[in-house]
């Protein structure tokens, strides 16, 4: 009985030294970034973000990790090319100065085996103030057409525009910003 007992835990310590974090690169044709907010009451508008790069490290035995991401606010899409244009400038965006978002952090939340928040710095116009992303349905699978683990999740958080220097006509047009990233990211 002894032996057996030591058995298991050797091979319970030897898995648990041989876990390593898994890194997890973000797939850019379904992950698109959006952000919704009220215009003038009338409606609540819809845009998104078209080109982001970034990598997720996973280390769900110890239930850690990180995410890394970067958004070219140059890419944002409205649906109208005129109104792409308007809000890069100064008053909005300002991609010519600050031409990328980012999202670091390294506070991953789980409950049991569950990750249901991520816990970081959101970067805009060079103004960075912390935020949570709840998490929606994380789940991680073998790709059927990649032949490889991906990872997936809807997230969602709120920000105020005023706080990243973007608050021009609140509040006639929303200071509440929606943001939801559905991201898919693909094990290497």
């Amino acid at each position: 009985m002894n032996k057996f007992v030591a058995f298991a835990i050797a091979a319970t310590l030897s898995a648990t030294a041989s876990a390593a974090p898994d890194t997890f690169v973000i797939e850019q044709n379904h992950t698109k970034p959006r952000f919704e907010y009220n215009h003038m009451g009338y409606s609540i508008q819809l845009s998104r973000f078209d080109t982001v790069t970034g990598k997720i490290v996973l280390d769900r035995a110890a239930k850690t990790g990180s995410v890394d991401v970067t958004i070219d606010a140059k890419s944002v899409n409205t649906g109208s090319p005129l109104f792409n244009e308007h809000i890069q400038g100064e008053d909005f965006f300002n991609t010519g100065k600050f031409p990328t978002i980012t999202f670091k952090s390294d506070k991953l939340k789980f409950d049991g085996d569950k990750l249901t928040s991520v816990e970081g710095d959101l970067t805009i116009k060079g103004i960075t103030k912390p935020v949570t992303l709840t998490l929606n349905s994380f789940m991680c699978m073998p790709h059927p057409m990649m032949k490889k683990e991906a990872c997936g999740t809807t997230a969602t958080t709120q920000v105020k525009r005023s706080d990243f220097n973007m608050g021009k006509y609140a509040p006639l047009v929303g200071d509440d910003v929606t943001i939801t990233i559905p991201v898919e990211a693909i094990k290497q």
